[in-house]
């Protein structure tokens, strides 16, 4: 079992006295939407359950005192989540969910239906408000939304009709890769590093600018509406906050400073669009959202039964996560643990470049006189999605919870290494001719060891980026901050604890990008019910997990790690054969055998029968 003890950080008391917030989270590292009710009372009572009428008279007994508010959540799983919070805990009280779906076309690609995204968010919002007014809450308590959403997918619309002209293109997706390559051989040096400076990032499939580039130049309606001046991009933010504020009927086009800061074309310095980079990109301007800060109202719900409320909150996931596990000061770091890994530093007012293969990116800026802050990332492109490759692709397990189980049954990998590269390496490698590898295999091998493996290498890789960290900000971190839907695996958190040789941290309110989009919403000018002054926060419970192993250990297993990292490199290319054939008779001169020599045999049968 793993051993933990109670700590404590801030949470806003704003939550407690404010009027309700409605926070819109869509997008996230997977397809999937959360339609959460956060109910926040300024007493620490159980508030009572939100899918039935059951505990209806507790929380009429605390209606005068009711404050919080609620969000909808694309995520991994999948799902639609309806949850209801404790104010001082931030215990998660109930929930409800429902599921949309995500696209598989070819090998590599990943895509979600926008208007799907956009159906189920809407869906969110009135069985949210539905729900608040079966238990005889004021819908009208929520006086803001705010909005997460995972930072790169791309979308392009039609302003005139409202319509997306393509699925949305997801952060995961692989089709650029051959893109990438052919932008590579114009840069000096097919340098990956080249416009670091200007943006954080490599160039990679990664970010959206060469997603973007590759609809231009694969998806004939979007061409011809770029052409005819009738399209929009954006990241789902954008998406959303058009639709939801009038869509083509004068919805604002706008994006924030960290969802913009994603996609290659972007100034971090300036904080505008560049130029010179959507020169190189071949990227016209005129199809760019505003960008604003991450915390002001940028327009008015529409319709529905939120019609007026104000959106006044958008952050991209990431850093809505940093927010909500209140990272505010210069070198505190957090690491969300969904579909992908992601590990964030906060470097203050200052810029850092990494020499490590981290990325550079903003963190946020909350508020437009406000001063912007900037963050060193490293980022996972498979953590949760190996358990769920472990379920659904290889089937030794039918949930996924039962990974935490049979790993905790055997306590070791038995010399066993994954390296999950199912789409190339991220952080700190960036290579995408990576691809997974299960090796130091024997007879005795299980798939219990596999499961204790496969958590291993959420670890190993989580260790990787926070060394990179550590070597950039010359300050080693003396604790790490976790929040997402894995940290609910105590096994993996100890795992984790271990493998870093330092605390882990884990709030008992996991659910920190959607407080964080929130806390941003509530804090905007003309909203104002949100303090985020370091006075104004109290404590929370957290659970923190002690390393257990001494560091030789942890040592020897990260060494065998990265020894298995560089045997997963170089197995793909972009190029294929000139036809696809792939058969052995493309050979003319080995199918010129083979054929011959069948012939002779079938010769020499037909002889020796004769003879007989």
């Amino acid at each position: 079992m793993s051993k933990w003890r109670p700590v404590t950080s801030g949470i806003p008391q704003g939550l407690i006295l404010g009027p309700m917030l409605f926070n819109i989270f869509a997008g996230n590292m997977d397809s999937g939407i959360d339609c959460t009710l956060s109910k926040f009372a300024d007493n620490t009572k159980l508030c009572g359950a939100v899918d039935t009428l059951e505990g209806r008279d507790a929380i009429q007994r605390d209606l005068d005192s009711l404050r919080g508010w609620a969000r909808v959540n694309l995520r991994k799983f999948n799902k639609v989540k309806y949850k209801v919070f404790n104010a001082k805990t931030a215990e998660l009280l109930s929930h409800h969910q429902v599921e949309i779906q995500q696209k598989f076309p070819k090998e590599g690609w990943v895509e979600q239906d926008p208007k799907e995204i956009l159906k189920s968010v809407h869906e969110c919002v009135e069985r949210t408000c539905e729900k608040l007014q079966q238990l005889n809450i004021d819908i009208t308590n929520i006086k803001a939304i705010g909005v997460s959403n995972q930072r790169e997918t791309t979308v392009v619309w039609d302003k005139t009709t409202g319509e997306p002209l393509y699925n949305a293109i997801v952060w995961l997706d692989l089709r650029t890769q051959s893109t990438v390559e052919r932008l590579l051989k114009r840069i000096p040096g097919k340098n990956k590093a080249f416009f670091k400076f200007r943006t954080g990032l490599p160039l990679s499939t990664y970010f959206s600018a060469v997603k973007l580039r590759w609809l231009l130049d694969n998806v004939e309606e979007i061409r011809q509406a770029v052409d005819d001046g009738r399209a929009m991009f954006g990241t789902i933010d954008s998406w959303l906050i058009w639709c939801l504020t009038g869509g083509k009927n004068g919805g604002v086009h706008c994006t924030d400073v960290t969802n913009a800061s994603r996609t290659m074309l972007f100034n971090i310095h300036s904080l505008e669009w560049d130029p010179e980079l959507c020169q190189f990109f071949d990227i016209p301007m005129e199809i760019l959202p505003k960008v604003r800060s991450s915390s002001e109202i940028y327009g008015l719900m529409k319709s529905g039964a939120l019609t007026g409320v104000p959106i006044s909150g958008c952050l991209g996931d990431q850093s809505a996560a940093l927010v909500g596990q209140m990272c505010f000061q210069d070198g505190q770091a957090k690491n969300t643990y969904g579909t992908g890994c992601f590990l964030l530093c906060n470097t203050g007012q200052k810029s850092v470049f990494s020499e490590h293969g981290l990325l550079t990116t903003i963190a946020y800026k909350l508020g437009r006189d406000k001063p912007v802050c900037y963050a060193l990332e490293g980022s996972v492109a498979i953590a949760g999605a190996v358990v769920r490759w472990l379920r659904d692709n290889l089937g030794i397990v039918k949930t996924s919870q039962e990974v935490e189980k049979l790993a905790a049954e055997v306590g070791t990998s038995y010399g066993c290494y994954f390296v999950p590269a199912f789409s190339g390496l991220y952080a700190p490698y960036w290579e995408p001719s990576a691809r997974g590898i299960i090796c130091g295999l024997t007879q005795f091998t299980n798939k219990k060891h596999i499961a204790f493996a496969a958590l291993e290498a959420v670890c190993f890789q989580t260790r990787e980026i926070l060394d990179a960290i550590n070597k950039d900000c010359g300050i080693p971190l003396n604790q790490l901050q976790v929040d997402g839907g894995m940290t609910n695996n105590k096994v993996l958190m100890q795992l984790q604890s271990d493998i870093l040789c330092i605390p882990v941290v884990k709030p008992s309110m996991p659910e920190t990008t959607a407080l964080g989009a929130a806390m941003a919403a509530g804090a905007a000018e003309g909203v104002g019910i949100w303090s985020l002054n370091p006075g104004d926060l109290t404590a929370v419970t957290c659970e923190r997990f002690e390393p257990q192993i001494n560091p030789e250990e942890s040592e020897f297993r990260y060494a065998r790690w990265k020894k298995a990292v560089m045997k997963s490199m170089g197995w793909e290319t972009s190029e294929a054969p000139s036809n696809g054939d792939t058969s052995i008779f493309c050979s003319l001169p080995l199918g010129f055998f083979i054929m011959s020599s069948m012939i002779m045999l079938i010769g020499a049968k037909y002889v020796s029968g004769t003879d007989k």
